[in-house]
C-alpha cells in the first residue's frame, strides 16, 4: 500500500458520529482522510485484477467526486504502474489525496461501505478499521430528521424507527463480524458517546490503535473544517458534547418499541438499556434480502456500458 502506513478505515451506520471523527483524524499530520468517497465499489466492479490504467483513468475523469476533492486525474495517473491489482489502483487514488495536502498516509470514512464490507476487506488486506457505535436509537432519531433528498434513497431505504433499526442492526453486526476475522490488531470498535464524553482519551486510544501520534490539533475542529457548512453537519460548528440527541425523551414510545422489537438484543449484547431484546428475524431477513436486490441491480448497471453513458468525463 502507498504511504508509510496501512489505511485507517472509519466504519458506522449512517448518523452514528462517523463526520466528527473524521474531522478530528484529518486534523492529523500524517493522515488524510476525505469526505465521503463513494466510488470504491464502483471501481471494484468495474476494474479487475491486473488492472488497465488507461480503462481506469477514463473512469476516473467521470467520479464527481474527485471534482469536489479538488483532486485531477493525472495526479492520480501518475501513480499508476501496469499490473497493478483492484485495491493498489484504487489505493493511489486516495494516496493521490493524502499526497496532495502533504500527507503520508490516507483513510477513508463513508457509511454506505457498510454494505461493502467483504469488497473493502479483499481490496485493502492491511487497513485498519475503526468502528463508530452509536445507540441506535439516537442515530433513528438523527436519521429520520434530515431532510428527504439530502441522501440517496434506494430499496429498503429506512421510513421510520423500525425501518432505520433494519439497517442499524444488519451493518453493525456486519462489522463486528469482520472485527471477529480479522482481530483486534486491525479492528477497533469505540462508542460514540464516550467519544463525545472523553474524546481526548478516545482519540488517544485510536491513534495507539492506528499507529498515529496524538495531536491536540485533532480536537480544534470547530470552525476549521469544510463538513461544518453541510445543513446536516452543523454540529460540527461546535465543541463535542453529550446529550445531543436523547431517545429516553425524544423518541415516541410506538418507535422505540418498534427498535427494540428488530434490534433490542444487539443493543443490549452492546451494554445499551433496553426494555424488549428483540431480534426481528423476519424484518431483518426482509430488509436484507431487499437491499440486497438493489445492490445486484446496481452492481449490473456498474459492469455495464450504461455506466459511462450515465456519467459522460468530468475532467
Amino acid at each position: 500500500m502507498p504511504g508509510t502506513g496501512p489505511p485507517v478505515i472509519v466504519l458506522g451506520v449512517r448518523r452514528s458520529g462517523t463526520t466528527l471523527l473524521r474531522v478530528m483524524l484529518d486534523r492529523n499530520p500524517e493522515l488524510a482522510v476525505p469526505d465521503e468517497s463513494y466510488f470504491v465499489p464502483q471501481l471494484a466492479r468495474r476494474h479487475r485484477t491486473p488492472v488497465d490504467p488507461g480503462a481506469f483513468v477514463d473512469d476516473l475523469r467521470r467520479l464527481p467526486t474527485l471534482v469536489e476533492w479538488g483532486l485531477s486525474t493525472a495526479s492520480v495517473q501518475a501513480r499508476l504502474r501496469p499490473g497493478m491489482t483492484t485495491g493498489e489502483a484504487i489505493a493511489e487514488v486516495f494516496a493521490a489525496y493524502a499526497a496532495d495536502r502533504g500527507k503520508p498516509r490516507w483513510g477513508d470514512k463513508t457509511p454506505l461501505y457498510m454494505q461493502h464490507l467483504t469488497v473493502l476487506e479483499r481490496l485493502f488486506p492491511d487497513a485498519r478499521y475503526v468502528h463508530l457505535v452509536r445507540d441506535g436509537r439516537d442515530a433513528a432519531l438523527s436519521f429520520l430528521s434530515v431532510p428527504v433528498g439530502l441522501m440517496t434513497e434506494g430499496w429498503g431505504h429506512p421510513r421510520d424507527a423500525a425501518g432505520f433499526a433494519c439497517q442499524w442492526a444488519t451493518e453493525v453486526a456486519a462489522a463486528r463480524a469482520l472485527g471477529a476475522r480479522i482481530g483486534p490488531a486491525r479492528y477497533h470498535e469505540l462508542r460514540y458517546e464516550s467519544l463525545v464524553a472523553e474524546p481526548e482519551a478516545e482519540l488517544r486510544a485510536v491513534c495507539a490503535f492506528a499507529e498515529l501520534e496524538f495531536e491536540p490539533a485533532m480536537l480544534d475542529y470547530v470552525g476549521r473544517n469544510d463538513s461544518a457548512r453541510k445543513a446536516h453537519q452543523q454540529r460540527l460548528n461546535e465543541p463535542p458534547r453529550t446529550g445531543v440527541r436523547d431517545w429516553r425523551t425524544e423518541m415516541a414510545e410506538s418507535d422505540r418499541h418498534g427498535f427494540e422489537e428488530v434490534a433490542g438484543a444487539l443493543l443490549a449484547d452492546l451494554g445499551y438499556d433496553v426494555e424488549t431484546r428483540g431480534t426481528g428475524r423476519r424484518k431483518l431477513a426482509a430488509y436484507r434480502l431487499e437491499t440486497g436486490a438493489w445492490r445486484g441491480v446496481g452492481a449490473l448497471v456498474q459492469r455495464s456500458p450504461l455506466w459511462s453513458r450515465r456519467h459522460p468525463p468530468l475532467q
